[in-house]
């Protein structure tokens, strides 16, 4: 059976290419998309949700907005990386539908709720407010939620600071609240986003694919790696998000190590910092692991295999 997930995302353009794969792949069944302040405000980032699944043809799925900044701290936004839409390059299509009337949180407590224990899987790619929210307003999903396999943090590796990674940097208290739940957690950080690069293979395979999904997906990589190549010095762009979906899809795509993992709070130049613990073996209560090691073109054989099977969407 299909794994149910419930993406939390604040499209992004490798948010946007999470949203494909999600879609286009049988193996899961994408039941809600939530849109959380992050990659930029939540109402461009809900925009870009609905522009993304107009392009996709994505249907009788509930999209609900979220919270509009950060428990606790001011709003950051990533423009330098995003541009100013949050999803600069493509020419995004005004939306086919609305978003739910409900709020994200109780979009997910609701679908959650709705299912028996075992059958969700939250997969955020964003700033984990959302989430710390829902688990906080309706505590009893921290036992139905199978488990949160999310794109944020590293091991070893930062880009919000030296040791911290965006997604938990805008939000640490509710990473906080997040990793020290009940449910199982699997990081997807940048330890292994970093694995995940668009080469110049990845994009021809995408281009032989030959369809408007095909080529907003092009558009999106093209932006990316000139904002990748400026910023952070990466001669092909990284894609993180859709890294957290295939997990879920093919847990075999990458190699993942179980460790105690908890969020730094106070420190002056560590706030945000996943600080993950590899002394010993990980205790048995442990509910976390960290991804580790990608094997790239099983990865982005699943995007591939996604876009050829949505075929041309539903973008006019």
């Amino acid at each position: 059976m299909a794994r149910k997930i419930i993406l939390d995302c604040d499209p992004g353009h490798d948010d946007a290419v999470a949203m494909l794969l999600a879609h286009g792949n049988p193996d899961v069944e994408l039941v809600a998309v939530t849109t959380v302040v992050g990659n930029h405000f939540l109402e461009k980032v809900t925009r870009n949700a609905l522009s993304v699944a107009t392009i996709a043809g994505i249907t009788g799925v509930p999209f609900a907005a979220g919270c509009p900044r950060p428990l606790v701290r001011d709003i950051q936004i990533a423009t330098e990386v995003h541009g100013e839409t949050g999803l600069d390059g493509p020419e995004l299509p005004e939306p086919a539908f609305a978003p739910d009337p409900r709020h994200a949180v109780d979009l997910i407590i609701d679908t959650v709720m709705a299912h028996e224990p075992g059958e969700i899987t939250l997969v955020p790619t964003a700033g984990l407010t959302n989430i710390a929210m829902a688990v906080r307003k309706e505590p009893r999903i921290a036992e139905r939620v199978r488990e949160v396999v999310l794109m944020g943090g590293g091991f070893h590796e930062g880009n919000w600071s030296a040791v911290a990674e965006f997604n938990i940097k805008i939000d640490p208290e509710a990473a906080h609240i997040v990793f020290n739940e009940k449910w199982p957690v699997t990081m997807v950080g940048l330890d292994l986003t970093h694995q995940a690069l668009a080469t110049p293979e990845v994009e021809a395979k995408i281009a032989a694919v030959g369809t408007k999904p095909a080529r907003f997906v092009l558009e999106l990589l093209d932006f990316f790696r000139e904002a990748y190549r400026e910023n952070q010095g990466f001669e092909h762009p990284p894609v993180h998000d859709p890294c957290a979906v295939a997990y879920v899809i093919d847990p075999d795509v990458m190699t993942v190590r179980k460790a105690p993992v908890d969020i730094e709070l106070r420190g002056e130049l560590t706030l945000g910092m996943t600080v993950t613990d590899f002394r010993a073996p990980a205790p048995a209560d442990c509910t976390t692991q960290v991804a580790v090691k990608l094997d790239h073109e099983r990865f982005w054989n699943l995007i591939v295999d996604a876009l050829e099977r949505i075929g041309e969407g539903g973008a006019a």
